[in-house]
């Protein structure tokens, strides 16, 4: 894994120099806090022989990087922007990630696909929107009994009363939170929220109405 770890870094900062998957100010300690943070869900949960998906992907985190240290579970990367999906592509490719695969797609749409709506055992997420927005990109692909895991900041008992509507009109109730540091100082927490009953087919709404409006 260490290795792998460290074939993607490079890749990321070379990519990084020609389009923006992270702050260009970003140091490489400042990545390998992202990567330690990814995989503080392996600390407190063991998920194996599960399909994931990780909504939000962008340079990697966390998916790619659960990926990357684990191959118990087929993950799906989910990334709607053209050159942050490429990069995905590119990355799996080079080490071989045969358990992963990568789709350009937004939530909204693929929420109402057929072939993915409620077919995931877990779905994953790391810095895309507050929690009520994010439960309405996520909840809808996730089995009946499955589990959404949410990385969240210090806010996050804010963001949980404030998706009190969204959990109940979506089908699920936040049943476990890892809390950690990263850092010196970084308050962080992985909320688990484990779906209770099957989302209301209306959701997820069209494109960007989570966010315009949510719920």
């Amino acid at each position: 894994m260490e290795n792998n770890v460290k074939i993607y870094k490079e890749y990321l900062l070379a990519a990084n120099q020609k389009i923006n998957l992270v702050s260009r100010r970003s140091a490489e300690n400042e990545i390998d806090l992202h990567i330690e943070d990814s995989l503080k869900i392996f600390d407190h949960w063991t998920i194996s022989n599960q399909q994931i998906v990780d909504i939000g992907s962008g340079a990697g985190f966390p998916g790619l990087i659960m990926a990357v240290a684990d191959v118990r579970n087929q993950y799906t990367l989910l990334e709607s922007d053209l050159k942050k999906h490429k990069f995905l592509e590119e990355v799996s490719v080079l080490l071989k990630l045969q358990h992963v695969q990568v789709i350009r797609d937004r939530a909204e749409n693929i929420g109402q696909q057929e072939s993915y709506r409620e077919k995931f055992d877990a779905v994953t997420s790391r810095g895309v929107a507050a929690m009520r927005v994010v439960l309405e990109y996520c909840l809808p692909l996730v089995r009946v009994g499955g589990a959404v895991f949410l990385w969240k900041g210090p806010r996050y008992k804010e963001e949980m009363e404030e998706a009190g509507n969204a959990l109940q009109l979506l089908g699920g109730r936040v049943e476990e939170i890892h809390l950690y540091n990263i850092g010196s100082d970084r308050q962080r927490a992985i909320l688990q929220v484990r779906k209770i009953h099957s989302t209301p087919e209306k959701y997820p709404r069209r494109t960007g109405l989570p966010n315009k409006r949510p719920l």
